[in-house]
């Protein structure tokens, strides 16, 4: 009538596993965790039955054991992937990782990226040509003028022009430096933001960890720039798979198409909704080639903490 734990030490094989008791345990949290992926096994419902635990079990079933053993190594394999995404990601914003709905891990063939990757024989001019020589680029003849359209941002860092106008920020040749308002979407994401695995059937899905203003930038859509030749070939592929992970560079011609289904950062994982809480701008800084713009997201409205970010896959 002593109950025992089977013990997995950390940096040895599971050759030497242990069988200890509850007194011989200082892992609080571990224990925790065993318990409460326990109770969630045994709550769950199966042929319309709820199972519940039997007392007078004498250990316990195996079932339950290589579910809380699953659970336990998807929890280490997240928690290095949340690691992984944290050392490549450049912007300001955390990554975090959650999974409490099943036993699904990281995906297998996904790489993450901060900006476009160009295919072989697609080449990104990422020089600028020219820039401003501004003081105040709120008040001068800056970059936006320059392309004969307005400045796209409010002292507050909100956008204030409406879909379909392009923005058009400083870039590297410009004399006003890093803090000018004139530069928001080459800072990346500010927000720290949760991939969590949805619990209506949508595969993972992306979070705000904190609050995010109405018309501020949450994220960039990257991922790896393609022919639109090559766009209608994976497309059918993708198809199949019912995923979809292509956005067309359609501001001014349909030459290329950004394909983030293996190569891409945190927007990879945003859900489609049909009354999305962001909105798609195309976006001109170093490279101003207006067939290949860079895409930003931003809010369309005050957006609450561990409310789910979407947008429109339709969306131009």
């Amino acid at each position: 009538d002593v109950e025992y734990y089977l013990v997995k030490w950390k940096g040895w094989p599971e050759s030497t596993n242990t069988w200890e008791p509850l007194r011989n345990l200082r892992c609080p949290q571990l224990l925790q965790q065993f318990c409460s992926d326990r109770s969630s096994y045994l709550s769950q419902v199966k042929k319309g039955k709820a199972v519940t635990p039997k007392n007078s079990s004498k250990s316990l079933p195996p079932a339950v054991a290589e579910y809380i053993v699953r659970k336990a190594k998807q929890r280490i394999a997240l928690r290095r992937w949340q690691d992984y995404l944290n050392r490549r990601k450049n912007h300001k914003g955390m990554i975090f990782v959650e999974n409490t709905v099943d036993l699904e891990g990281p995906p297998s063939d996904f790489y993450y990226i901060n900006e476009y990757r160009p295919a072989p024989g697609i080449i990104l001019n990422n020089e600028a040509t020219f820039g401003c020589s501004c003081t105040d680029c709120f008040f001068e003849k800056c970059c936006p003028n320059e392309a004969g359209v307005v400045l796209a941002y409010n002292k507050n860092q909100q956008i204030k022009i409406k879909p379909g106008t392009p923005i058009y920020e400083c870039n590297s040749r410009c004399l006003c430096g890093p803090d000018c308002p004139n530069r928001i979407v080459q800072k990346g994401t500010q927000y720290s933001l949760c991939i969590f695995r949805t619990s209506n059937g949508c595969g993972w899905g992306v979070k705000t960890l904190v609050k995010i203003k109405r018309m501020s930038f949450v994220m960039e859509y990257v991922g790896e720039v393609i022919t639109s030749e090559e766009a209608e070939k994976r497309g059918q592929l993708y198809d199949n798979q019912g995923i979809t992970y292509l956005f067309d560079l359609d501001y001014e011609s349909d030459e290329f198409t950004v394909d983030a289904a293996r190569y891409g950062n945190v927007s990879h994982f945003v859900n489609h909704s049909c009354d999305p809480n962001l909105q798609v701008f195309s976006v001109f800084i170093d490279n101003l080639d207006t067939r290949l713009p860079r895409i930003a997201l931003f809010s369309t409205r005050t957006i609450n903490a561990g409310e789910e970010l979407t947008f429109d896959y339709q969306m131009k």
